[in-house]
């Protein structure tokens, strides 16, 4: 299942969880919205007396329970008929366009012109009472401002100005086809598929999709594994509950099962996947507290700046880089995890021991020195990230007092990513100081090191 999106009040997914309040829900199935929504998806086959929309105080917008579902209990059927693919763009005004258009476009692409046609047609459209419901805004990292970047960790950073770039190279490089699609808008193309437009579509598909494999088609390009779902992709995530979600061959539908039950009256949750909270982040707008997941992860150039003294580190960090060994060095609230332990003792072995280091990659020990070393440079990376999270954290703070509402939902985001890393950062270190013997004798292995950072 690849998720749903947040919603204008669900649009920051904010996790308003206070100390000592009990989470209460609002029903929403009596608004205009959901009651055409309802009758939309009725039409199509979709009949449900087990779930409603509702308004919840810690996570927003969701799925109530109207009875217990019990263990191995279908939660949600939702026939084919209901669900928006590139079978259903195919099939539309935007079929021919596509069909002829001189190179194949990806699933992805022609879904999201479909939903920004779609939007532009208003009620005149057969998918307004979907669209309707759909968020505004998004607080996916491509419609955040370059503050709001600025106080992203480093490694979500990086990926976020991808994401950014990534929708903004889609928006750019199809513009002939856009041109192409004119005799079906009633205004200029470029007043209609403009890049807000675009981006709001891009992650209205990567954030509430669910995964459903289709043939290929002779008209598109690439794997197409998207479907929009209307009223399942209300249902929101929650770490610790399993589901069994699939589209069932035999009944047609997009099935959801539960494998734990929910009482009645109870929100009903579905799991997105293993995820940590800075995928959350990334990939669906949100982040999920007491995430279990959760880790804080270690780029290679603080690791870089932490052990700028030592003379031989380009040929290390090479070496980590050829066996795959640079990527997902992460700490938790155990502490550092293997693949983080294992690069840094590597880095504690002088170039004289070149002949060990691939056996400290496949888990050699080192010496009692060397791994005291490798625990205390664990330790300072911990505090470099801590004292960078603590500073962003500032600036948020500081943020907050001068932003308007969109960038203020942003923020939060990112503010509850930085505050559970601070935690994380902070049950790693009393993990590492445990486990430190001698702190005034860490150097002495280390003859490639001038200094330490």
């Amino acid at each position: 299942m690849r998720g749903r999106g947040h919603q204008a009040g669900r649009a920051s997914r904010k996790r308003r969880q206070k100390q000592g309040s009990s989470n209460q829900s609002v029903s929403l199935c009596h608004q205009l919205q959901y009651v055409r929504l309802m009758k939309f998806l009725h039409q199509r086959g979709f009949t449900s007396s087990l779930l409603q929309p509702a308004l919840f105080t810690d996570t927003g917008r969701g799925l109530q329970t109207l009875k217990t579902i019990m263990p191995g209990e279908l939660l949600i059927s939702l026939p084919e008929s209901c669900l928006l693919t590139t079978s259903t763009v195919l099939d539309s005004y935007l079929g021919p366009y596509i069909k002829s258009w001189k190179t194949r476009l990806s699933p992805l692409l022609v879904l999201c012109v479909f939903l920004v046609c779609e939007r532009h047609r208003g009620e005149a459209s057969d998918w307004f009472p979907y669209i309707n419901v759909l968020p505004s805004t998004y607080t996916c990292p491509t419609y955040f401002t370059d503050d709001v970047m600025a106080v992203l960790p480093a490694s979500v950073l990086r990926q976020a100005l991808e994401q950014r770039e990534a929708v903004q190279e889609i928006h750019s490089s199809n513009q002939d086809f856009f041109k192409s699609l004119q005799p079906i808008l009633n205004r200029p193309v470029e007043e209609v598929l403009t890049y807000a437009a675009l981006r709001w579509a891009w992650c209205s598909v990567n954030t509430r999709s669910v995964f459903m494999l289709h043939p290929p088609s002779e008209f598109l390009s690439g794997q197409d594994v998207y479907a929009l779902a209307p009223f399942l992709d209300l249902l929101n995530h929650q770490p610790d509950v399993q589901v069994k979600a699939s589209f069932n061959e035999v009944t047609r539908c997009y099935e959801i099962r539960s494998v734990s039950g929910t009482l009645r009256y109870q929100q009903a949750f579905i799991n997105y996947g293993s995820h940590d909270n800075q995928r959350l982040l990334l990939e669906y707008g949100f982040v999920a507290p007491h995430n279990p997941h959760s880790v804080v992860y270690v780029d290679k150039d603080l690791l870089c700046d932490v052990l700028s003294g030592d003379r031989s580190l380009v040929q290390k960090i090479k070496f980590l880089r050829e066996n795959s060994f640079l990527h997902n060095l992460t700490v938790s609230c155990e502490g550092p995890s293997w693949r983080l332990m294992t690069a840094l003792r590597l880095l504690s072995l002088p170039q004289t021991l070149y002949h060990q280091w691939k056996a400290v990659l496949l888990g050699q020990a080192v010496c009692e020195q060397r791994e005291q070393w490798s625990i205390q440079t664990a330790r300072t990376l911990c505090q470099r990230l801590l004292q960078n999270t603590h500073t962003a954290l500032n600036k948020i703070s500081n943020l907050l007092h001068q932003c308007d509402q969109s960038v203020r939902e942003q923020l939060d985001v990112v503010k509850s990513l930085r505050q559970e890393e601070s935690c994380i950062l902070g049950s790693c270190l009393e993990v590492l100081q445990g486990t430190l013997r001698q702190p005034d004798e860490l150097l002495s292995c280390r003859p490639d090191v001038d200094t330490v950072s």
